[in-house]
């Protein structure tokens, strides 16, 4: 699995996308997790990919980390996708919607602003 984000010139941005890495480590022991941003940070999606196909993992979930679906994900992810499946085509990719599409996600959300209200 890789957990796809954004990136960001600041180190610590990344913090929040490291804990949600180590968790889903956590809970799914079996499976490889992966993180990779698409700018400013390493690795890259392709960088993250590869290392995945060169354990010999040939079926792959990305998950995006974005909230909304910009050309970010509309587009720059469907160009990353198709350059690495044109070099590697025995591995299966499938993009699950953009976190921020997730109704559990923006509940959780909802739930978390409504919390500060007191």
């Amino acid at each position: 699995m890789v957990l796809f984000a954004h990136g960001s010139r600041q180190n610590t941005w990344r913090m929040p996308f490291d804990v949600i890495a180590q968790k889903v480590s956590e809970r799914h022991p079996n499976v490889q997790v992966e993180l990779a941003f698409l700018e400013f940070m390493t690795p890259t999606l392709t960088e993250s990919l590869n290392t995945l196909a060169g354990q010999g993992i040939v079926s792959i979930n990305i998950v995006p980390l974005f909230f909304g679906v910009g050309n970010h994900v509309a587009r720059d992810l469907d160009a990353l996708i198709q350059s690495f499946t044109d070099a590697h085509p025995h591995v299966q990719l499938t993009v699950a919607p953009a976190v921020g599409q997730s109704p559990v996600v923006l509940e959780a959300m909802a739930d978390y602003a409504g919390s500060l209200l007191g």
